[in-house]
């Protein structure tokens, strides 16, 4: 049984620490991401389409990977070994970047870096839902992901201060502090719960297995997926209303800031009022943001838009990995995580090539109104076609 004795917000030690882990992973993370497509292009000397190929391959082996390590953590009823594996090995590989002297270093850095992320991801959210109850596990997920997005805004700003006085390459060499004691600390504190243990399912078996109502929210969501357009999008709208480039950093800021606030509370909303009506109403903002968007005609108005994006994911984000694990018995959420990552994981790629020739072809408006028809037509979906499910108590 997960532990009932909360040491903060009601909730259980692992549930801190691994969100004080993805704090101080995602500080290290944030403050070489910024840096990184200008060191490749600029000091490396790439081409723009090798960014491209770098960062396709990266996060395509990370999202292929996240459902064979949580099936594997469900096969072996362990899910610490891959957490502690695959932080560690994103570890290792970041200092490397310093070294690096052509872009295939840095491909090798960067690949090697998601990988780690796609073995550690799914275990740690199964391991996140095994250490609550079902009472407060939309709380938990809204702290972890609270704590990840406070990494986030504090990365870009240590990066910004250290390159008033620092080379790229000196700071990739910092970044690797928070990295390295965000190991420390989960070798040291986080601790293995339950050991439930799948009956020798195959892979393939493993998959058959996850119940009907988790395969229709998993294609709800994957559809949900398909709108929902990348950052560069939203960059590029930006610019296109008058937001100068060097003040992106601040909407990022903004947007993180945002989405860190609104996390925390809006998981512990799903506690009492059900995940699905939380994460329609999010899906329902992305909508209204898209729209919003679409029909902008000035700069200022940008400034809202992301705060309303902010708000979008602090509803959205924990809340659709709580009811992931809301839906499946404890001995298949690895499979079910991993499951679910990899589905919306790759259904980014059409959804930037939909996106994109929608641009091309027709204007910006038009990739924005097919985001907001689809996110309207999902949120619809999760509230009639996704039944809850029966809350059982957890042996």
């Amino acid at each position: 049984m997960p532990n009932k004795k909360g040491l903060f917000f009601g909730l259980g030690a692992n549930v801190v620490v691994l969100g004080i882990v993805s704090l101080l992973t995602d500080i290290s993370t944030e403050m070489m991401l910024p840096l990184f497509p200008i060191f490749v292009v600029k000091v490396l000397g790439a081409a723009p389409a090798v960014l491209g190929l770098i960062e396709g391959t990266a996060e395509s082996a990370a999202s292929l990977l996240k459902v064979f390590s949580g099936w594997w953590s469900d096969r072996i009823g362990r899910r610490k070994p891959l957490i502690v594996g695959g932080y560690w090995l994103s570890t290792v590989a970041k200092p490397f970047l310093a070294l690096a002297s052509t872009w295939t270093h840095a491909l090798g850095v960067r690949f090697t870096d998601r990988v780690g992320k796609g073995i550690r991801t799914s275990p740690r959210d199964a391991l996140l839902a095994d250490s609550c109850e079902p009472s407060v596990r939309g709380k938990a997920f809204g702290l972890h992901r609270t704590l990840d997005t406070v990494g986030a805004i504090l990365g870009p700003t240590f990066a910004f201060l250290l390159l008033l006085s620092l080379g790229f390459r000196d700071i990739f060499l910092l970044a690797s502090i928070p990295a390295v004691l965000s190991v420390i600390i989960l070798v040291l504190l986080v601790r293995e719960v339950g050991g439930k243990r799948a009956p020798e399912l195959s892979f393939k078996a493993g998959l058959r297995s996850l119940s009907s109502g988790f395969r229709r929210y998993l294609a709800v969501v994957t559809l949900f997926s398909l709108a929902n357009l990348s950052w560069a999008f939203l960059i590029l709208r930006a610019s296109e209303l008058g937001i100068r480039v060097e003040h992106t950093v601040l909407l990022y800021m903004l947007f993180n800031v945002v989405y860190a606030s609104f996390s925390l509370p809006a998981g512990m909303l799903s506690d009492r009022v059900g995940r699905r009506p939380v994460i329609a109403s999010g899906y329902c903002i992305f909508g209204f943001t898209s729209v919003g968007f679409a029909s902008a005609t000035s700069a200022w108005q940008v400034l809202p838009l992301f705060a309303l994006y902010g708000v979008f994911m602090g509803f959205v984000e924990g809340v659709q990995r709580a009811y992931v694990a809301d839906l499946v018995v404890p001995q298949l959420r690895g499979t079910a995580m991993g499951g679910f990552h990899t589905a919306t994981g790759l259904a980014l790629l059409p959804a930037s090539v939909i996106a994109g020739v929608l641009w091309e072809v027709i204007g910006s408006w038009a990739a924005f109104a097919f985001a907001a028809v689809l996110s309207f037509v999902a949120a619809l979906l999760i509230v009639a076609a996704v039944k809850p499910p029966v809350q059982k108590p957890e042996q």
